[in-house]
């Protein structure tokens, strides 16, 4: 694929801002004839390039070996050695390395169902985290003007919620909070269904769960998949005596979500591989 109109840094500014994942090449070292000079840079996702380190095989090899770090959600950086002549098989006859920092984007999608007061603030206060956010509501004009400018952030009225739940990826954190009770009923049975969320939360007192419950057992729900629903949410600050404004709700509810969400595994070494990197800059790369 050519590369795109974008500039690099106008196209990291923008995955990086909406936790797409990406890879950025960096020109990091040369020696003789090459297409272009050190710091020359090209940004790499899984289906569109960023300007460009000047072309030919080489550049396509970086491409490939950035889309299946990509494709492997191997994060981190790599130090990738070529010769103008050998292993890229050009003319140029010089010497290229290249760094490559693959970013895994956001690794946690939350949907949230409902844009009342509730789920408002939920989404606001959700903004600076690195997650991904769907938010769906049935109504139209439902969602406020400034959730068109937040990064991560997809709306979505449909007319029909439960038919959203089938485009939601495996993994996902569902929170349940809309203006119907049937609506929140008929979106907990088709997140149940699918077996595969993360965690699922619902709005609403004790007395709403053990109706729910009882209408979802019948429906064929077992025990233990009822047992993960966590209803009511934002107990913290809505139990008895609490504050149960909006606000301090969502507030309650994010912080009982954050302790089920899974950070990215970091091991103790990170960067380059000092050895590695000693050798490759020192060492005249195979012809």
């Amino acid at each position: 694929m050519s590369a795109q109109a974008e500039s690099w840094h106008a196209a990291l500014h923008r995955l990086q801002r909406e936790g797409v994942p990406h890879a950025l090449a960096t020109q990091v070292t040369s020696a003789g004839s090459t297409p272009r000079e050190p710091g020359a840079r090209m940004v790499i996702t899984a289906d569109a390039v960023y300007d460009t380190l000047g072309g030919g095989t080489f550049e396509w090899q970086t491409i490939a070996a950035a889309r299946q770090r990509l494709a492997d959600g191997r994060a981190g950086m790599s130090l990738e050695a070529f010769s103008l002549g050998g292993r890229s098989g050009q003319c140029c006859g010089g010497f290229v390395n290249v760094l490559l920092e693959v970013f895994p984007g956001s690794t946690t999608t939350l949907a949230v169902f409902g844009a009342g007061h509730v789920g408002r603030e939920l989404v606001r206060l959700a903004a600076p985290l690195p997650w991904r956010v769907r938010w769906h509501d049935s109504r139209v004009d439902a969602f406020p003007d400034w959730a068109s400018d937040q990064p991560r952030l997809a709306c979505h009225q449909v007319s029909d919620p439960t038919a959203a739940v089938a485009t939601l990826p495996p993994g996902v954190h569902a929170l349940v909070l809309t203006h119907d009770h049937a609506e929140d009923r008929a979106l907990v049975d088709a997140l149940l269904a699918r077996g595969d969320t993360a965690s699922l939360g619902l709005i609403g007192s004790k007395s709403k769960w053990a109706s729910f419950r009882r209408k979802l057992h019948d429906a064929g729900h077992g025990e233990e998949a009822l047992a993960g629903v966590r209803c009511p949410i934002g107990t913290a600050a809505g139990g008895t005596g609490g504050d149960k404004t909006p606000y301090a709700i969502a507030l309650a509810t994010l912080a009982e979500l954050l302790p089920r969400v899974e950070s990215p595994a970091r091991g103790d070494q990170r960067g380059l591989d000092p050895a590695k990197l000693r050798s490759m800059l020192t060492d005249e790369p195979h012809k």
